[in-house]
């Protein structure tokens, strides 16, 4: 099976240094790279000197058919387990030496939710950073490409015994299992979170899951690719 029909829209903003609109299905997320000249206080003392890079995550009131109620001071669970994952997915395929003395902050703002909103949020923040990285370059802020490789996400499930990839948020409520992998251009996973939500999986149904998985992520970064032009990597 293949990946729910996807659209990159890139300099969907004009402040930020890099943002897209990311609609995967009915899923559609904001994803904004910002800059800041500083870094937390652990990166000071790094020597050689690094960057460092942080993600941040919300829902939008519209983007559920409930009002999904505003974050305010305080993130959900939900939303911080979110926002790490996206975190480090991005320094995995960073190069933070690059960037010394830089702080980058990937913001992923859900407008519509349909399922794979995580998934979705890595996949196209992965597009801003590189058009961020390109316009640092361009500046002359850094004279380097830090980002490594293309990284990107996809859910993958069981649903009535059947491995499907890409679930929409029907059949994610009605999957035997539900997984979600993040994996990058060359094949390397960086994260892999499975569960059984009704029936236990087994060792064959991993590995085919998995493989579909691997599969919808290369589609993925193919369409990462083709919604830059002239891009760095």
């Amino acid at each position: 099976m293949n990946i729910r029909n996807t659209k990159i829209i890139r300099n969907y903003l004009i402040h930020p240094a890099g943002s897209v609109l990311i609609e995967t299905g009915r899923t559609k997320v904001i994803c904004t790279v910002t800059i800041e000249n500083n870094v937390p206080p652990f990166q000071k003392e790094k020597v050689p000197p690094e960057g460092w890079l942080t993600a941040e995550y919300s829902m939008l009131p519209g983007a559920t058919d409930k009002r999904f109620k505003r974050e305010r001071g305080k993130t959900n669970s939900r939303s911080t387990e979110i926002q790490r994952l996206i975190g480090r997915s991005l320094r995995t395929v960073v190069d933070l030496k690059k960037i010394p003395g830089i702080t980058i902050f990937a913001d992923c703002d859900v407008i519509q939710a349909d399922g794979g909103t995580r998934t979705a949020s890595v996949t196209g923040i992965c597009v801003a950073l590189h058009d961020a990285f390109k316009k640092m370059i361009s500046k002359g802020t850094i004279t380097e490409n830090p980002l490594l490789e293309w990284v990107a996400a996809t859910s993958v499930g069981i649903v009535d015994g059947k491995v499907i990839v890409d679930l929409d948020y029907e059949k994610d409520s009605q999957a035997e299992v539900d997984m979600n992998v993040v994996m990058t251009e060359s094949g390397k996973f960086i994260e892999i979170q499975g569960t059984a939500e009704l029936i236990p999986f087994d060792d064959e149904q991993l590995q085919e899951m998995l493989q579909e998985a691997k599969r919808g992520i290369r589609q993925l970064i193919d369409f990462q690719k083709k919604s830059v032009k002239n891009h760095l990597l």
